[in-house]
């Protein structure tokens, strides 16, 4: 075990290991990120995130010797982790008119039909319903966004696009 020294001698050796243990490690590491995400520049900013926490960590605690891929892993997973809970908290990002060119239907008249569809089934719903609906899915606000603008606990937010999905489900089911 590498201990703590109260010199630079012990500064110049925490960094030589810090440095050994990053260019030892970070392309298993990056790796083992990638194929979690399957993008390139994703995969870079979790792996120098990891390293960022994992390595202070081990500069506060003492460095120890040893294999260091498993607690870099772990520290990987939980930074992913963080990511996708704060992605699912905020919500995809929608934007309507890309809709269009990103449609399978290749007809131009039923694409035309299918928007008409959407609404006249959004149509039938109430004016709550519309704007929750416009605010967390199309514009992708938050739940704490959206239940400021409409003057709503978040709570109430959240059951009224629940109760707003569930019609809009129901009304195009029934009608098409």
């Amino acid at each position: 075990m590498l201990k703590r020294k109260t010199g630079n001698k012990e500064h110049e050796d925490t960094a030589r290991s810090i440095e050994e243990i990053c260019v030892s490690t970070w392309e298993s590491v990056y790796r083992y990120i990638y194929f979690k995400v399957q993008n390139r520049e994703e995969a870079e900013d979790i792996t120098q995130e990891t390293y960022a926490r994992a390595l202070s960590f081990l500069r506060d605690n003492r460095l120890r010797e040893g294999p260091h891929l498993g607690f870099l892993r772990s520290v990987a997973l939980n930074v992913l982790r963080d990511r996708w809970r704060r992605k699912k908290r905020i919500g995809p990002i929608v934007s309507i008119y890309g809709t269009e060119s990103n449609m399978a239907v290749d007809d131009i008249a039923e694409q035309s039909a299918i928007r008409s569809m959407v609404r006249e089934a959004l149509d039938c719903l109430t004016q709550e319903h519309r704007t929750v609906i416009e605010l967390r899915i199309l514009k992708g606000f938050s739940t704490a966004e959206t239940a400021e603008i409409m003057n709503k606990k978040e709570g109430t937010v959240r059951v009224i696009l629940y109760r707003a999905l569930k019609k809009l489900a129901e009304k195009l089911d029934a009608n098409y």
